[in-house]
This record gives structure tokens, sequence and C-alpha cells, in this order.
């Protein structure tokens, strides 16, 4: 999934879009090297268990990866799914409510 989302983030660079992840691997250094070698560049929280909080992945019921939360401008989950559902299809997701958050934004202003 890796070069789709390295696409999506150069090419929403201007929208009102962002990609954050979450990682479940404990071994940070192997992380670190993979994050470089893949050219993550965005957000990428490490969710392991930690004595003073609950795992982002038990939080947002994560049964699987990778699991993908689909997040409108307004903060509601819009679209979960468990496993890449094609590139075509969250393409198409991402766009409307890309749309969607612009029309709000226009309609805020007076446009």
């Amino acid at each position: 999934m890796f070069p789709h989302e390295r696409s999506l983030v150069s090419k929403l660079k201007d929208a009102p879009f962002v990609l954050l992840g979450v990682n479940g691997d404990e071994d940070l250094e192997s992380l670190k090297r993979m994050n470089e070698e893949q050219g993550i560049t965005w957000r990428s929280f490490v969710d392991f268990h930690a004595s003073d909080r609950t795992p982002i992945s038990e939080r947002w019921n994560v049964s699987g990866w990778p699991t993908l939360y689909l997040i409108d401008a307004n903060g509601f989950i819009r679209h979960r799914w468990l496993g890449n559902p094609g590139d075509e299809v969250l393409d198409d997701a991402i766009e409307r409510l890309i749309a969607e958050a612009k029309e709000t934004s226009s309609e805020a202003v007076g446009d």
C-alpha cells in the first residue's frame, strides 16, 4: 500500500486531506529503517502496549492489519475497511469527502 499512499500524499498535498498511519511493530529501529526505505513522510504512530495508555488499535477496534478509516472534515468515520479495499475504491471515497469539505468550506465563507 505504501506506493499508493505516497501518491495520495503527493497528489493531495494542497487538498483538505491528511494521511495518518498506525504501526503495530514493536521494533522501533526496524520501523524507522522501513519508514525511510519506503519513503513514508506522513505521521505514523507506533502502537504498542504501554503501562500508561491503551494501544490505538484497541481504542479503534482494529481486528486486523491493515484497517483503514476514512474520517470526514467533521471528524465522523465515514468508511472502515479491514484490508485494502483497492486503490480505485479508496480514491473515489477520498475524492467525495474532499469535494464535500471544499463545498462546506465555500458555503461557510459565502462563496
